[in-house]
């Protein structure tokens, strides 16, 4: 720590904090949890509320300013809209966040406007209804989609739409995907598939970045975007004339670790330094036996000393993360 920051042994300040407050989702999408195949965590072994409130602010005197909340999915949790205004009260937190499937969005903008959520984040890989329900095991595209409509008409923004490139799978939709930028002030983030968890997808040919912008560059001319204070990896583009924008993760075949400036909190209470790595430090234990927040912030600082310098998994490599990503939080 330097001066109430958090930075770690590659001079990478650490400022963000991605909080997975449940393992449960209401969809299995086939790069996830298909067929529910991952064991839940029992309820007590998973952080409460006020733990989690209590471990971001610990975060938050150390320098943490912006929290995406996921999951699992973030809003089948009972109590989500009051922990979430809770959350964003934190004196010191400039960016609050949320990444959720869309699912429940139509019967709940009321409810994360009032709690205060400005900006969300909405997993969706098709346009597709009979492939939605391929992808992620139920049908539920158009309320997805409608809630994504009733987000956008009552003022959230941005709203990004997160499309996991799947070879085979939805890359002949890529295209339409990215049109969708044209009609809509939509940030569109297309993301490179990450072997994740015992039940990742093994594809010989990953579908990466420059093929991603082959598929749908016959749109348009793509103008590069500088990134902002708060933005995260993505390569930002706009189409001329687009009212949203074009972005890409490109975890794999271009790692962007040397500007990384996450820590990951995940469900069950372990801090990770890296989403692309098994090194984590237990939370959950010395909280519950009751530590000070001063040995709390020590846990945070050694998960800091641990971030590596780069992540290993790479191109054509079969090295896959052992945690699941619905309780790690993506």
């Amino acid at each position: 720590m330097n001066d109430g920051k958090i930075i770690d042994n590659h001079n990478r300040l650490l400022s963000y904090l991605r909080v997975s407050i449940t393992d449960r989702c209401n969809l299995k999408c086939i790069y996830c949890n298909p067929d529910n195949l991952n064991p839940k965590l029992p309820h007590d072994h998973i952080l409460r509320y006020e733990e989690i409130l209590r471990i971001i602010k610990v975060g938050v005197n150390l320098g943490i300013s912006k929290v995406r909340v996921t999951g699992g999915e973030p809003l089948v949790r009972k109590g989500v809209y009051d922990f979430l205004e809770k959350l964003i009260k934190i004196k010191g937190i400039q960016d609050v966040s949320l990444t959720t499937n869309g699912a429940l969005l139509k019967d709940n903008i009321e409810k994360l406007k009032s709690a205060g959520i400005k900006r969300i984040n909405v997993s969706l890989d098709t346009l597709k209804r009979k492939k939605y329900k391929e992808i992620t095991g139920r049908d539920s595209f158009l309320q997805t989609w409608e809630g994504i409509e009733l987000a956008q008409e009552a003022g959230l923004y941005p709203i990004k739409l997160n499309v996991v490139a799947l070879n085979g799978i939805n890359d002949d939709e890529l295209k339409d995907i990215a049109r969708l930028s044209f009609s809509h002030p939509f940030h569109i983030r297309f993301i490179e598939y990450m072997p994740i968890g015992s039940r990742f997808i093994k594809n010989e040919s990953p579908l990466l970045a420059p093929e991603i912008l082959k598929r749908i560059e016959s749109l348009g001319k793509l103008n590069p975007i500088a990134n902002e204070t708060n933005d995260g990896p993505a390569k930002r583009f706009k189409f001329e004339g687009a009212l949203g924008e074009i972005g890409i993760i490109s975890s794999i075949s271009h790692h962007f670790c040397e500007t990384c400036n996450r820590l990951r909190l995940t469900a069950s209470g372990q801090l990770r330094s890296c989403l692309l790595a098994d090194y984590h430090q237990d939370l959950i234990t010395p909280l519950r036996k009751g530590c000070s927040d001063n040995e709390l912030a020590n846990i945070f600082l050694k998960a800091a000393s641990h971030k590596p310098f780069k992540h290993k998994v790479a191109v054509n490599q079969s090295i896959a993360v052992k945690g699941n990503m619905s309780s790690i939080g993506g």
